[in-house]
């Protein structure tokens, strides 16, 4: 295969991550979205609700587990790794001033190992998700604040 050639795989932080309330974390809108089944549709709860099950609070764990995670991409020969950045991991709310600390450090952590490896990080700000704060306090994306 030509070495230019990027093979690599995509995710989204909200699908893989897990860790939806630890370290500074603030909640986002796939953080009240509920599973969905066969004929069931996914909804989007006002807030968590008990009893109802959020798939990617736990996903599959990726904050905890991405240095084993990218060793396995390395053996599988990927060149690059595109994911999205939680931006409630960087910024709770959506509209703070200063970033959480503790979000910034993950994300660095995970961009060194990739680069230990090789793989070149392919990164989108969004994917689907905003803090869910900016959701309720001013409709997301609809208003220009």
């Amino acid at each position: 295969m030509d070495k230019k050639f990027l093979w690599g795989g995509a995710v989204a932080a909200h699908q893989i991550e897990g860790a939806w309330n630890i370290d500074g974390k603030g909640p986002s809108i796939a953080d009240v979205m509920t599973a969905g089944a066969n004929g069931v549709a996914r909804e989007i709860t006002d807030g968590v609700i008990p009893g109802k099950n959020y798939p990617n609070h736990e996903a599959i764990d990726f904050y905890h587990h991405y240095k084993e995670d990218i060793a396995l991409f390395a053996k599988l020969g990927l060149k690059c790794f595109r994911t999205s950045i939680a931006w409630s991991r960087i910024f709770p709310n959506g509209d703070e001033t200063e970033p959480n600390e503790a979000g910034l450090q993950f994300y660095d952590n995970l961009f060194d190992e990739l680069l230990k490896y090789d793989i070149e990080p392919i990164i989108t700000l969004s994917h689907f998700e905003i803090p869910y704060h900016l959701y309720t306090e001013y409709g997301g994306f609809r208003n220009k604040n």
